[in-house]
């Protein structure tokens, strides 16, 4: 998972007119790229979060054909627990057929539990899972999931995510799924990124707002792929940082570029009385995508994208798992 450490955008927003004008920035830094990138190539992915089942799903693969967004991973933030049998088989029939990796929330999560601690000023316990029962119920999303051909589970406890690794180092989950840790958790640190992965993370999402340089010191401890709103949902803070997007390619690689959408209310847990507003913010997610890709293009930074269809994460550290 390693590259030429020396990669770098081809120029940066306003350098030729802000250098005419005897106001250029200091020259990068090489020290400061990413020496990783995803395996069979390519330092950056694609995904379009919040795709809340099969209608919404249609509507980012007919508007990505249409706009020419080339989509690695699609994800759902709902959970598996709120689709169907039928619903998630066409969701993955329909990904399948375009070599697009599907990802699903696994079930139970403390902010919709009983327990009042989320609701604290402190917001303690967070999307953990809240007991015994809700860590069961998080595994039997994910092996049904699977069973239906879902290859992508989203996690949001770290307890969570060592029970599906270690049932994936198993077999009683398919070798090749891959686990997603869940912005809602994701790690703002080198060390707590680095348990991450040791715990079975596949990509790991961190919070939008850290620092080019939080992200540097990430990459000298671990080599996992991240995944990072380039913009992010207003609970997630509304963060916009669509001109940084080659900086942080080279800085944070290898990286999904995550298409989100501010100014948007939650659409979270998903029914059909929010049909109207899934269906139009899915398509804005498509949309703000292009928007993205055009700053890179213009920007001669727009190389280096991993092959459509490639998934998995390559060779990662593990903590050992028990016989």
């Amino acid at each position: 998972m390693t590259t030429d450490a020396s990669a770098t955008a081809a120029r940066r927003p306003g350098e030729r007119t802000l250098t005419a004008l005897g106001l250029g920035a200091p020259a990068l830094d090489p020290a400061d790229a990413s020496s990783h990138s995803f395996p069979g190539g390519g330092r950056w992915r694609t995904e379009v979060p919040s795709c809340e089942g099969p209608e919404a799903l249609a509507v980012i693969l007919k508007e990505a054909s249409r706009l020419d967004v080339p989509i690695h991973r699609i994800s759902q933030g709902s959970g598996v627990w709120m689709l169907s049998d039928a619903e998630i088989t066409e969701m993955v029939d329909a990904t399948n057929e375009r070599d697009i990796e599907l990802c699903l929330f696994t079930g139970p999560r403390g902010t919709w539990d009983i327990g009042g601690s989320t609701r604290t000023d402190s917001r303690g316990g967070g999307l953990r899972a809240r007991g015994y029962d809700a860590v069961a119920g998080c595994v039997e999303d994910a092996v049904r999931a699977t069973e239906l051909g879902v290859k992508c589970l989203l996690v949001a406890d770290e307890g969570v995510l060592w029970t599906l690794h270690r049932a994936r180092a198993a077999g009683i989950l398919p070798a090749d799924t891959t686990l997603k840790v869940s912005a809602l958790i994701g790690p703002v640190n080198p060390a707590s990124y680095a348990v991450y992965e040791r715990l079975g993370a596949d990509s790991v999402n961190v919070p939008s707002d850290l620092t080019l340089d939080h992200l540097t010191e990430i990459r000298r401890a671990s080599g996992a792929p991240m995944d990072m709103y380039i913009e992010a949902p207003d609970d997630l803070g509304g963060y916009i940082r669509m001109y940084e997007v080659a900086e942080l390619i080279r800085r944070g690689a290898p990286l999904y570029l995550k298409f989100g959408l501010s100014k948007a209310p939650g659409i979270y847990p998903y029914g059909h009385h929010m049909r109207d507003l899934t269906l139009s913010t899915a398509r804005e997610r498509v949309r703000r995508g292009r928007l993205a890709l055009d700053l890179l293009a213009r920007h001669g930074a727009d190389g280096d994208m991993a092959p459509l269809g490639s998934r998995l994460p390559g060779k990662l550290n593990r903590f050992d798992t028990p016989a």
